[in-house]
């Protein structure tokens, strides 16, 4: 059956409106129960298809919040790996964040609790164990999150859920001889809209909502309409817009999130398609025809392949008659985004993007966020707390990379010295950045601070995350601590912190077989030293004097362990 498929789209044979839309179940309150599981689905005749999905086969139920709820929220895994969960988006302590240092392992719970401080606007819960996001993601483990607040509320919005309120999660997979899903893979030709091949969906003749989720492990679409249908932008990742921006098409790269208002008054019996209009998508990125920015890069099993670089059906929409509380027009206005002011800076912060391999066969190999690559016991960044920042990120490599930080939502500056369009205006947490593009974005770092986990930023392409594109950082509050140390429960001991640059020395006891090697880190994860040295001794000295006065971060690697932490030399 994938086979023909297969051959259907190359020929551009219309597929879709065969399999009914799964609309996922919705939970809401205060307390919630996710339970991550194996599953199974018949995507095609002959062999079932292993799956994960939360609370069910594949995916996982919808999460209705209000701003300021305290939630309870209980992740028990039934899955044999060690798992996360991550709450995409949402603004939250470290330690409730769900990032790779908060494992749940098999048969056991994660208990995160904390209050809802989000604009309404829609987010995700997914993954994020360390290598394995991409796996677990792409098998099924992923669900939406409404949160609504009181501004959303004062609109008149289609938000009855299910009837003209609706989440999409678009992705695509692929899927061997006998119906698994690959992964990883470069080869992923079979759409999907909430884990529905070839889906239709009823909807009435009226303003509808579509909750608008990428959750592809790489590829990115142009979403469009049938007929250059128009439809109106109403929030970003983090937020309502200003005001609704209509747009015929929109690019949505992984981990991104948008609303959008369809008009179907006087379409009653007809049927439109969501599209992905991928012949329009420039070179360098993926889901275009040519994946690296120039001819000569290749990325392995991404051609031939249907979907890329071609006009492909997502989601075909019968259109039914109104429901007896149709909402029928569009609002002029929705809320007001103040955007923080360029003046108000503490820092302006210089990363860039560098594949891991320079030359044409770059993207087959992993990509590194200033020149380095992801290790769990690395802080790169220290953060002041209520620091207010500019991010300048640089992509030098040869493919557009959607760059996700967690904790906290930016505004966009510019884009190659522009400001960007109407609709990037907003609050957002994922931001595609093409090769050789510069983005400018600003963002302050409030409530949360100390805790002894990091949060991450990375490129949203699993794939490239899973290899390394990730980095940590933490958020510290100087005025009642100096963040995160060094680990006390550990045979390494370094002291003393803070150091003196006149007159101290970094001491390290504890090493084994007289051999130590350590590296030194600015706070914007530049390698300053690297260096091993043997002693006939069990301690160390390593010299302060040359060193600026400031925050680094130092790496200490014995033969049995290693350990990482801020120093601070007065």
């Amino acid at each position: 059956m994938k086979y023909l498929l297969f051959i259907m789209l190359v020929l551009g044979i219309n597929v879709y409106g065969q399999n009914k839309l799964l609309i996922p179940d919705a939970l809401s309150g205060t307390s919630f129960e996710l339970n991550i599981q194996n599953g199974t689905v018949q995507f095609y005749d002959g062999q079932i298809t292993t799956t994960m999905g939360t609370n069910g086969n594949i995916l996982g139920p919808t999460l209705i919040m209000n701003k300021g709820d305290f939630v309870d929220i209980r992740v028990t895994n039934n899955i044999e790996d060690t798992t996360t969960i991550h709450w995409h988006g949402m603004h939250v302590s470290a330690a409730n964040d769900g990032g790779p240092h908060t494992t749940i392992a098999p048969d056991t719970s994660w208990n995160p609790k904390f209050t809802v401080l989000d604009k309404a606007a829609t987010y995700w819960y997914h993954p994020h164990l360390h290598e394995k996001t991409n796996k677990h993601v792409s098998l099924g483990v992923a669900g939406f999150i409404i949160v609504k607040d009181d501004d959303e509320a004062a609109l008149e919005l289609p938000r009855t859920y299910g009837v003209d309120d609706f989440p999409l999660v678009i992705q695509t997979k692929e899927f061997d001889g006998n119906n698994q899903i690959i992964v990883p893979t470069n080869s992923d030709d079979i759409p999907m809209v909430n884990a529905t091949i070839n889906p239709y969906l009823n909807v009435p003749a009226q303003i509808v909502r579509f909750r608008l989720l990428n959750g592809s492990s790489q590829r990115v679409f142009n979403i469009g309409i049938s007929n250059n249908l128009a439809f109106y932008q109403i929030t970003s990742d983090g937020g309502l817009l200003s005001a609704p921006v209509q747009l015929t098409r929109l690019r949505m790269a992984p981990g991104e999130r948008a609303e959008i208002l369809v008009d179907l008054k006087g379409l009653e019996n007809q049927q439109i398609k969501l599209m992905s209009f991928a012949s329009e998508l420039p070179s360098g990125i993926y889901g275009a025809a040519q994946p690296g920015m120039s001819s000569m890069m290749t990325l392995n099993g991404y051609n031939p392949n249907p979907l890329n670089g071609a006009n492909f059906d997502l989601l075909a929409l019968n259109v039914k008659e109104q429901t007896s509380e149709a909402v029928t027009t569009i609002p002029n206005k929705l809320v007001t985004v103040t955007p923080l002011s360029e003046d108000d800076s503490d820092i302006t912060r210089d990363i860039t993007f560098n594949p891991a391999q320079m030359g044409p066969n770059q993207l087959n190999g992993n990509f590194l966020i200033n020149n380095l690559h992801f290790d769990m016991d690395v802080i790169n960044f220290s953060i002041p707390f209520n620091n207010t920042e500019i991010w300048s990120i640089t992509n030098q490599s040869g493919i557009a990379h959607p760059f996700h930080i967690h904790d906290v939502q930016f505004y966009i500056l510019s884009r190659n010295g522009i400001k960007p369009g109407l609709n990037e205006q907003g609050r957002k947490d994922v931001i595609l950045i093409e090769p050789m593009e510069t983005i400018r974005f600003i963002t302050q770092f409030t409530d949360f601070a100390n805790d002894s986990v990091p949060y991450m930023m990375h490129c949203h392409m699993l794939v490239h995350e899973d290899g390394g594109m990730m980095l940590q950082f933490e958020v510290v509050d100087q005025t009642t601590g100096t963040g995160q140390l060094f680990p006390t429960n550990r045979k390494l001991k370094i002291y003393p912190n803070p150091v003196s640059r006149e007159f101290d020395k970094i001491t390290v006891e504890g090493v084994e077989n007289g051999w130590l090697h350590y590296e030194l880190f600015n706070m914007n994860g530049q390698l300053l030293v690297k260096k091993s040295t043997k002693s006939a001794q069990k301690q160390f000295s390593i010299r302060v004097d040359d060193l600026n006065k400031g925050e680094y971060v130092l790496k200490v690697m014995g033969n049995t362990e290693t350990v990482a932490g801020k120093i601070i030399i007065r």
